[in-house]
């Protein structure tokens, strides 16, 4: 098995699959829509409506670049507060029409510049949390490379939550671990393994729900057969969780996170 800090690595590569790429190759007649209908529209969230096996559903990610400039446009998919604003607004509408919801987490946490708090970053977070708690469809939240802070937290309030085996999942990066209780930035490998923020620590601790495996034999398995075992994964969970009443949903995603 990888050490922790080689899988930090593997999920930072600009090589990773996206959400873009996810929704295309997964997911059918695919329309994106754009803005939070207050400020402006934020490239670090992509959102919208598709349909999985004929079934319509609503479909929101962070968006990274696999170059700069894309990377530069998409705000290496940390979003401002508009991003979240745009992605409960897309969550509300999927609860009216009664849409199940898939979320794939990429950043490595919320925008923590100035202009963002000044637009009200920690409020954003907060209320993604706080509605996301409440919401009436299936949530299924899929971590695919890194899952930091409440920037990733704020669209993995769902019922299941997922990782793609060489993706993280932690409070903060292992560099801003090692400097905070260290002071010493270099030691974030060490950090890195007491932090637990891989997806097998996480399955084993019940933080998550199910792997997706990336590997089999130390064999890297084929990108094609990775997305097809994680659309026919998303199709069965997404028909499991439609089965149960709104209130059902409701009462397991807060004894879900409740037991933390």
């Amino acid at each position: 098995m990888a050490e922790a800090m080689d899988i930090v690595s593997i999920a930072r590569q600009t090589d990773r699959i996206t959400t873009t790429e996810l929704i295309e190759a997964i997911f059918d007649d695919f329309i994106e829509l754009h803005g939070d209908r207050a400020y402006k529209d934020d490239a670090a969230i992509v959102g919208g409506v598709g349909s999985l096996n004929g079934q319509s559903v609503t479909i929101i990610g962070n968006q990274k670049g696999h170059e700069l400039e894309e990377n530069l446009k998409r705000n290496f998919g940390s979003p401002h507060p508009e991003g979240y604003r745009k992605s409960l607004r897309l969550m509300k509408q999927a609860e009216k029409f009664n849409r199940p919801i898939i979320n794939f987490v990429n950043t490595s946490g919320a925008y923590c510049g100035v202009e963002a708090e000044e637009r009200g970053q920690g409020e954003a977070l907060a209320k993604n949390l706080l509605e996301m708690s409440s919401l009436k469809v299936p949530i299924l939240s899929i971590i695919i490379g890194e899952g930091g802070s409440g920037g990733a937290l704020a669209l993995a309030a769902g019922n299941q939550v997922w990782m793609m085996e060489f993706s993280i999942y932690s409070i903060l990066s292992p560099e801003g671990f090692a400097s905070i209780l260290w002071k010493d930035s270099k030691r974030s490998g060490e950090a890195a393994e007491i932090m637990k923020l891989t997806s097998y620590d996480l399955l084993e601790m019940e933080v998550i729900d199910k792997i997706i495996y990336e590997q089999k034999d130390d064999q890297k398995i084929a990108q094609d057969q990775v997305l097809n075992t994680l659309k026919a994964e998303i199709s069965d969970e997404i028909s499991r969780l439609s089965m149960k009443t709104a209130e059902e949903l409701v009462q397991e995603r807060y004894e879900r996170f409740r037991k933390f």
